[in-house]
């Protein structure tokens, strides 16, 4: 039997056994990089393969470590960065007394102002080196930087805003610019008639 028919006959037998929910979020992680796997061919096929049974030997070890300690299996292995500093988070807020709200706040406060500083210095730089009264990118830094003077606070909510419409557009952008296009090119063609 070959690696890839045994890694599938051992997961088939896993979930039926309900091994599965031993840790659902590894056991689909495994599942899925399996089937990914079925799709390549040559050198990529061999390292994916490679990888599924480093996952199955990890996964099986944990469940025989489960089973001898009668510990639930940790996700530690396969958390993430991200996973690992909202752990770490949340045991220092609860050494500290700080709710999770508060330390929340506090970071999108500071990640406010730090994104609001970072704009205002791209828009500098957006800034040409002759530019005239009118020029549209020092009006724009003329008018973020008194929007810093005056109140900071209001800036950086400013900031946000305008991000969250730049993000939507983005979001919204190609097919309105397919729709536009389209609609050009039919008015194009009735033109050369």
């Amino acid at each position: 039997m070959s690696n890839v028919a045994s890694a599938r006959a051992i997961l088939e037998a896993w979930r039926a056994n309900g091994d599965d929910r031993a840790n659902p979020v590894r056991f689909l992680l495994i599942d899925a990089l399996d089937k990914r796997a079925a799709a390549y061919e040559g050198e990529a096929r061999r390292l994916l393969d490679e990888r599924v049974a480093q996952l199955l030997d990890a996964y099986r070890s944990d469940m025989e470590r489960a089973a001898s300690s009668d510990a639930p299996i940790s996700d530690a292995d396969v958390r993430g960065p991200l996973a690992t500093l909202i752990a770490d988070i949340a045991k220092a807020s609860s050494m500290h007394g700080t709710s999770h709200a508060e330390l929340l706040d506090y970071f999108r406060a500071v990640w406010s102002k730090v994104s609001a500083e970072k704009q205002l210095r791209d828009s500098l730089a957006q800034v040409p080196r002759n530019a005239g009264p009118l020029n549209s990118s020092s009006l724009v830094h003329r008018s973020l930087s008194l929007m810093r003077e005056v109140s900071p606070g209001y800036l950086q909510q400013f900031l946000a805003y305008v991000d969250a419409l730049s993000w939507m557009e983005e979001l919204n952008g190609p097919t309105v610019t397919v729709a536009k296009e389209a609609s050009g090119a039919k008015k194009g063609g009735r033109k050369k008639k």
